[in-house]
């Protein structure tokens, strides 16, 4: 997820540069593998970019100095189309006078077409970059409009996807203008100087006056003055409001912990993960995959490889999977896998799923699926990480960066992936699953605003949360796709808390856990929506009722609307109305917020819990 700053401010400023690097730094947090900046000088524009830490762009700027300037852009990337290089980082120039500069966060889903457009009419471009096909278009634009709004303007109306793009002129040397769409990007309001930035982070050293822009806007700052436009150039006027943290809190963007900011990143995880999976007409096109159509036809058997978190997410997708391409799948733990030599046949596919991309055990189950002769692919959320390049394919989610350890936006967005693939393969194989698969890609798209939605509800689970906070064994419960999320809720609980709790497969009370329910016990319910097949709501209320007659405390988390669990819970957590196969990615949310809740009303460190890391690179 890029970081983006913008400044302008008196003429005779110095004071530029500074404000956009200590902006930069105040969105490291945000994760990022290149840095650049842009300054307006005397009819010039001026750019320093380097790959790696803010430290190589500082490094280089000791070394060859820009000039004062009262006007300048900056950005921190974070590799989606092209890896990260000096080249590939931004600010990108366009036209043939370099005199324009501009930087993006998002991805442009149909600058392949944009692309070939502008190399048809002779323009060469220097990176990998969609964002430079922005850059040339806005560059075109200006040459006809002679403003720096309007070329905006008329550039933002043939992009498609996701973005939010800062851009400079030199023959506009006090302005800077912004663009956003399903992107974020914030005003600071200055006295004598103005800034933009990807969050409040970005200028909150120098400002706590901010105006949050809508969605499809247009803003031109100079430094007396803000002006917002719609896309389709009516005036509009941002929403105003004052930040209540201080600058010491801006790394975590206002949050108290990286843990509860990505939480409330999941719908935008979701959302960016489906982004540009599907051509005009809804089929899916992964371009990422590169095995042929016909080698992944003639798959027979999935085998999903992956640790802790992912191996549950892999568990949604055993479900998907076979329900949608009726291909046999099966989950295994990575560390295990080679070691009890399995099957592997060229008509196998191994899935292999990592955040970090570098899991040790996973790359290692990689290389051995690979060496038997099996297919490989990567869900990745980390571009140029070594098991999507030991993978013959790989399909990124686009969480961005996660820095708690414990993972929570990036499980939602490797779901999402999983469903993806499913819903992909289903349409390579045909039948009635692959007639579907435009309907669930729709439903998924509606899956970002219900999450959102659902994280507004919560504060009865926190006040749950800190209520128990002595609580010392904790159980969840769940069947079908809900038997990994009541897993991966006791993970969370386990990681973060450190309490012994266990996820069942509600099935199995009767046969040996039941013994656990002692009076007073704490059960988390994940309920199937009652439209699930194979009459599993029923039984799941069944259960309730069993440990309820025991002495349980029933906590069930249950679809809106669903009456059925009142009577035998003794609190009902309720989630949005969605497809019951899509269920997983908003009945964990509350299992999340909890885990957070309790172990933060314990006074322990949610970010970096104990004995653990982000990511494991040894065996």
């Amino acid at each position: 997820m890029c970081g983006i700053v913008g400044y302008v401010g008196p003429r005779v400023s110095e004071r530029a540069l500074d404000v956009v690097m200590e902006g930069l730094a105040r969105l490291e947090y945000r994760g990022y593998d290149s840095a650049g900046v842009a300054l307006v000088d005397h009819g010039h524009v001026a750019t320093a970019k380097r790959a790696g830490k803010l430290a190589n762009l500082r490094h280089a700027i000791e070394e060859h100095a820009l000039p004062e300037a009262a006007t300048a852009i900056g950005h921190t990337r974070w590799a989606t189309h092209g890896g990260p290089t000096d080249e590939n980082a931004h600010p990108h120039r366009g036209g043939t006078d370099g005199k324009l500069a501009l930087i993006h966060n998002g991805i442009i889903e149909n600058f392949h077409a944009l692309k070939s457009e502008l190399i048809e009419a002779g323009v060469d471009f220097r990176s990998e970059t969609d964002t430079e096909v922005a850059a040339h278009l806005l560059a075109r634009a200006y040459d006809e409009t002679g403003d720096l709004t309007e070329a905006m303007r008329l550039v933002v109306n043939r992009l498609e996807g996701a973005f939010t793009l800062l851009a400079v002129h030199a023959d506009e040397p006090d302005k800077v203008v912004a663009s956003r769409r399903n992107s974020p990007l914030v005003i600071g309001m200055g006295d004598g100087e103005n800034f933009l930035g990807s969050d409040v982070a970005a200028f909150i050293g120098h400002t706590r006056h901010a105006v949050e822009m809508g969605q499809d806007q247009v803003v031109t700052i100079t430094p007396e003055s803000v002006q917002v436009i719609g896309f389709d150039g009516t005036p509009a006027e941002g929403k105003p409001f004052e930040v209540t943290w201080d600058a010491a809190a801006a790394e975590k963007g206002g949050y108290p912990t990286f843990m509860e900011k990505e939480i409330h990143e999941q719908p935008h995880a979701v959302a960016d993960t489906l982004l540009g999976r599907t051509d005009a007409e809804g089929k899916l096109t992964l371009d990422e995959v590169r095995i042929s159509e016909e080698d992944l036809r003639n798959i027979d058997r999935i085998v999903i490889v992956a640790c802790g978190t992912a191996a549950y997410a892999g568990m949604v997708a055993q479900y998907a999977i076979e329900h949608w391409a009726r291909i046999q799948c099966e989950v295994e733990l990575a560390h295990e896998f080679r070691y009890r030599d399995p099957v592997l046949t060229p008509s196998t596919l191994i899935v292999s799923i990592s955040q970090s991309g570098e899991t040790m055990d996973t790359l290692m189950a990689v290389k051995h699926a690979r060496a038997m002769g099996a297919k490989t692919v990567s869900i990745c959320n980390t571009h140029g990480a070594t098991i999507p390049r030991e993978s013959d394919a790989v399909l990124y989610t686009h969480a961005g960066p996660e820095i708690a350890v414990a993972s929570t936006k990036a499980f939602l967005a490797q779901i999402t992936a999983c469903y993806i693939l499913g819903l992909y393969l289903a349409q390579l194989h045909g039948g009635s699953e692959a007639r579907n698969a435009a309907e669930v890609m729709r439903q998924l798209q509606e899956i970002p605003e219900k999450i959102t939605d659902l994280l507004g509800r919560m504060e009865r689970v926190r006040e749950i949360a800190r209520f128990m906070a002595d609580t010392r064994s904790v159980l969840f419960l769940g069947r079908h796709v809900g038997y990994p999320v009541a897993m991966e809720g006791a993970l969370k609980l386990k990681e973060l808390a450190y309490i012994h709790a266990e996820g069942f497969a509600a099935g199995e009370l009767k046969h040996g856990p039941i013994a656990l329910i002692e009076p007073g016990q704490p059960v988390f319910i994940v309920v199937p929506s009652p439209e699930s097949p194979h009459s599993l709501h029923d039984k799941v209320v069944s259960n309730i009722q069993e440990i309820r007659a025991r002495g349980a405390r029933t906590l069930v988390i249950a679809e809106d609307g669903d009456e059925s669990v009142v009577p035998f819970a003794d609190e009902v957590v309720y989630v949005p109305k969605a497809w019951w196969m899509l269920d997983p990615l908003l009945t964990v949310v509350p299992l999340q917020v909890f885990a957070c809740e309790l172990a933060t009303a314990k006074g322990l460190d949610v970010d970096q819990p104990r004995n653990l890391a982000k990511s494991v690179t040894v065996e």
